[in-house]
């Protein structure tokens, strides 16, 4: 199964070309376009209660669906905000994804819910956190760019820009500075991550949307 990334960064989408038999797992409303033979059944994902987890606490759509082609056919993916789409590929590892950014995934990957903690809570990225394990391609996106830092020791994040991380690292909320500078400097509470490995961010913020339109509607 061949998929492309298309029209990077500001408005990415998935092209997939099937082969007879191939089968990709996307997230509910993902689809823009299909050909006419692909086939897609639709299912709760790990049963009644997971998927009401994943709508409760992950921010995920109740259910998923999974497109098959018996010939060779071609599907479009997009996401429901401008932004990146990146690619990665799980070889019996697990890399957690932040509430919203899943797209699409390989049917050998698992899909689940893991506690993040009531620091990530603080930071706006909610109590619960996307669980993505196994081997296979899995594909997510973000509002505005992604980039990606391989980390050692400590990093700092702003606020809802955090994307993706892996297992190995740690999340811990914080003042930007000083009281003052805080709350004056416009940064406010920041994300400490620690530990040894890799972090996907993005370089666009809903919050950062949000103040921006309530300061342009006054």
């Amino acid at each position: 199964m061949q998929v492309d990334i298309r029209n990077r960064p500001s408005f990415a989408n998935l092209l997939v070309q099937f082969q007879p038999g191939e089968k990709i797992i996307a997230e509910a409303g993902a689809m823009a376009t299909m050909s006419a033979d692909i086939e897609m059944k639709t299912k709760l994902n790990g049963g009644f209660f997971g998927a009401i987890g994943r709508r409760l606490f992950g921010s995920e759509s109740i259910f998923i669906n999974e497109f098959s082609s018996p010939s060779t056919g071609e599907l479009v993916l997009t996401q429901s905000f401008p932004g990146d789409i990146v690619c990665t590929e799980l070889r019996g590892n697990t890399l957690f994804l932040q509430p919203g950014a899943f797209i699409a995934c390989e049917p050998t990957v698992r899909m689940s819910l893991a506690w993040a903690g009531i620091q990530s809570w603080i930071a706006g990225e909610g109590l619960f956190r996307l669980k993505l394990s196994g081997n296979g391609r899995l594909w997510f996106g973000a509002y505005g760019a992604i980039f990606e830092r391989e980390i050692t020791g400590e990093h700092i994040v702003d606020s809802g820009h955090l994307v993706a991380y892996e297992p190995s690292i740690s999340i811990k909320v914080g003042m930007a500075g000083g009281i003052f500078t805080s709350f004056f400097s416009g940064e406010g509470l920041i994300t400490r991550v620690r530990g040894q490995g890799k972090i996907y961010m993005q370089s666009r913020s809903f919050d950062g949307l949000a103040a921006w339109t309530n300061a342009h509607l006054w």
